[in-house]
C-alpha cells in the first residue's frame, strides 16, 4: 500500500499461465516513480492474491491474478494469473506456500511500468518479483524474500525495495526475520544497486507480516510501517523513517498497533501524509497526523470506531472494523479518505457476513460525517449476505479509470465455501457508487477456485 500522493505524481494447474498479458519540501522532489500501472497505459491496475488455492495438486499453494485498468474499468477479458506453474516464475508449486498472501508494486527497474512482487508464507522458498510490460506482467525472478515492501526511502527518485526472510509462527513465539534494503533500481536478474541490513536487533524477535509507506514529513523520502507479529498472540508496528541513507528505525516513542490494515494518506490535505493503523480485536482505527517533525505523538492520535458520530454500524469487537484499511481520494477533493473492513459484522442473524465503511478526509483530518457503509445487501452490490463471507477482508482504493476518483476494492475470502470473491465499486465526486458495481472471482478468470482464498489480499 501506498500514499495518496504517490498515486498523484506518476504523470490450475495453471500451465496456460500469463494470459494475454501542502508543505513544500526542503528540496525540489524528483518525479515520483510509477506504483500501480503495470502495462504503462496510464490506468492503475488491480492485484488479488488466492493463497489457498490448490496449482498443480499441490493444496495451498496459490495465485495471483491482475485485473488491468482501463476507460471502463476493470473487466474479466483484461488480467494475467501467475502462479509458480506459470511460465517464467521460478520454483514450483508447494503444499501451502501461500503465494500471493502478500504483494508489493512498484518500478523497480526503471523502465515507466510497475513490477509486482508476490510473497509467501515460507521461510524457506523466494519471493518472486514479476516484471511490468507494455503487454501486461510477464517473467519473474526469484528474490531472498518471504515479504517485500517498495519506497522511495532516500529521495533519489527510484524505488528501493525490502526485503524481509522470515515465515509466520503458528505458535506463541515468533520465528524471527532478516531484513534487507536493496537500493534501486534493480537488473531483471534481480541484482540491486546497493544493499543494507535493516533493524537486525529488534526485527530478529518478531515475524513480518505487510507494511505500508509513505512520506509523512513531506521531504521527499518514503518511511516503513510494518504490521508484525510479537508472539503470545499480539502484533506491533515497526516503523522506519527515510533518510538520504536509507531507512533507519525511528526514534523513541510508541506507535499505533493492533494487528490490522495499515495505510498511509493526507486525510488533513495539509501535504503529509497521516498513518492510519487497525486494531481488529478492539474493533478501531487510530489515526497518527503526519508533520514537518514526524509522526505526532501518542497523545494526539485520534481513534475512529463504529460508534464514531455518523460512522455507520455500532461499535462490537467481534466486527473487527479495522482489519483492513486503504487510504486514496475518492471524491477528488485533494484530500485522502480510507475504507475501513469489518468482516466480522454481524448483519442480522448473519454472523461475520461483513461490512466496510468508508470515512473522507477534511481539513481537520477523517470524519464521521457523510460516512458510508456497503454490504452485500446494500442496494446496487451483487450477491447477498451470508454468515462467514467476511466482506470487507481485504480493501484497496485505486483510480481504476483514471477519471480522477479512487475506486473500491472489497474482499469476501469466506464468500462460496471460501472460494472468495473481489467487488469493484467506482468512486466518484459524491463518493462511492454502486452504479457499475464489478465482481469477479476464480471462475471468472478461469483459475482454480475450492477454497481459493481469493481476495485475501487486494493491491
Amino acid at each position: 500500500m501506498f500514499s495518496l500522493r504517490a498515486y498523484g505524481r506518476w504523470a490450475l494447474l495453471l500451465t496456460a499461465a500469463l494470459l494475454p498479458l501542502g508543505a513544500p519540501s526542503a528540496t525540489a522532489a524528483p518525479s515520483a516513480p510509477v506504483r500501480d500501472d503495470f502495462d504503462g497505459d496510464g490506468y492503475q491496475d488491480l492485484a488479488v492474491g488466492a493463497p489457498g488455492a490448490t496449482v498443480g495438486g499441490q493444496t495451498g499453494a496459490g495465485y495471483v491474478v491482475v485485473m488491468y485498468g482501463g476507460p471502463h474499468g476493470l473487466t474479466k477479458d483484461r488480467r494475467t494469473v501467475i502462479s509458480r506453474a506459470t511460465t517464467g516464475i521460478p520454483g514450483s508449486p508447494a503444499k501451502n506456500e501461500k503465494f500471493g498472501i502478500q504483494l508489493t508494486k512498484g518500478d523497480l527497474d526503471g523502465d515507466g511500468r510497475a513490477d509486482l512482487v508476490v510473497g509467501h508464507v515460507s521461510a524457506t522458498r523466494s519471493a518472486v518479483v514479476v516484471w511490468g510490460a507494455k503487454g501486461g506482467l510477464s517473467g519473474g525472478t526469484a528474490i531472498p524474500a518471504s515479504t517485500t515492501q517498495t519506497g522511495d526511502f532516500d529521495g533519489d527518485g527510484t524505488l528501493d525495495l525490502a526485503l524481509f526472510k522470515g515465515g509466520r509462527a503458528q505458535g506463541d513465539d515468533p520465528l524471527g526475520t532478516t531484513a534487507t534494503v536493496w537500493t534501486g533500481p534493480l537488473t531483471r536478474a534481480g541484482k540491486p544497486s546497493g544493499a543494507r541490513g535493516l533493524d537486525p536487533e529488534s526485527l530478529q524477535y518478531v515475524d513480518v507480516w505487510d507494511g505500508t509507506t509513505g512520506d509523512v514529513n513531506a521531504d521527499g523520502r518514503d518511511e516503513l510501517a510494518l504490521k508484525v507479529y510479537c508472539g503470545d498472540g499480539s502484533y506491533c508496528t515497526r516503523f522506519y523513517v527515510g533518510s538520504p541513507t536509507g531507512l533507519a528505525p525511528a526514534p523513541g516513542g510508541a506507535f499505533p498497533g493492533g494487528g490490522g490494515g495499515l495505510a498511509f494518506g493526507d486525510f488533513d490535505g495539509d501535504g503529509y501524509d497521516d498513518l492510519a493503523v487497525g486494531n481488529a480485536p478492539d474493533s478501531s482505527v487510530t489515526v497518527a497526523a503526519g508533520s514537518a517533525s514526524g509522526l505526532a505523538p501518542n497523545g494526539t492520535w485520534t481513534r475512529y470506531t463504529q460508534d464514531t458520530p455518523g460512522v455507520p454500524g455500532a461499535y462490537e469487537d467481534v466486527d473487527f472494523f479495522g482489519a483492513s484499511v486503504a487510504a486514496g481520494d475518492i471524491n477528488g477533493d485533494g484530500r485522502a479518505d480510507l475504507a475501513v473492513g469489518a468482516p466480522g459484522e454481524e448483519l442480522g442473524y448473519d454472523d461475520g457476513a461483513g461490512m466496510v465503511d468508508v470515512l473522507y478526509g477534511t481539513g481537520t483530518g477523517l470524519s464521521g460525517t457523510g460516512a458510508q457503509a456497503f454490504t452485500q445487501n446494500t442496494a446496487g452490490v451483487p450477491g447477498a449476505a451470508e454468515p462467514g463471507d467476511g466482506f470487507g477482508g481485504a480493501v484497496r482504493l485505486l483510480d481504476i479509470n483514471r477519471n480522477g476518483h479512487a475506486d473500491l476494492a472489497a474482499s469476501a475470502v469466506g464468500e462460496n465455501s471460501r472460494a472468495g470473491a473481489v467487488w469493484s465499486l467506482r468512486g466518484r465526486s459524491t463518493g462511492v457508487v454502486t452504479d457499475a458495481a464489478f465482481v469477479f472471482g476464480a471462475r471468472t478468470v478461469g483459475a482454480p477456485d475450492a477454497k481459493a482464498a481469493f481476495g485475501s489480499e487486494v493491491n
